[in-house]
């Protein structure tokens, strides 16, 4: 996963996984960056709302299943992005972060 491009985004990156724990959504872009995409699915796999299902659609695009992304990005009220996996894990970091 390439890291994003300013000093933020490397703050992000270089967090403690016990600083995101309160946080699954961070946790899942954190753990989705260290190249654990199976822990990064389980933090938002049970959880509800549209910003947990954002995250799971980006996870599934990610994984190849493009049929269970579309869904989820479906339940987000989203529609898959034209842009590629770093691109779209980038935003969601900007986006959840608070980066942008």
């Amino acid at each position: 996963m390439t890291k994003l491009h300013h000093k933020k985004g490397e703050d992000f990156i270089n967090q403690k996984e016990s600083d995101l724990e309160k946080n699954p959504i961070l946790l899942s872009l954190w753990l989705d960056a260290k190249d654990n995409w199976e822990k990064a699915h389980d933090q938002v796999d049970q959880l509800e709302g549209k910003d947990a299902a954002r995250i799971h659609a980006y996870l599934h695009r990610k994984e190849g299943d493009q049929w269970n992304a579309d869904y989820w990005y479906r339940r987000a009220g989203e529609a898959r992005p034209n842009m590629t996996l770093d691109e779209e894990w980038e935003y969601l970091v900007e986006r959840y972060y608070g980066l942008g």
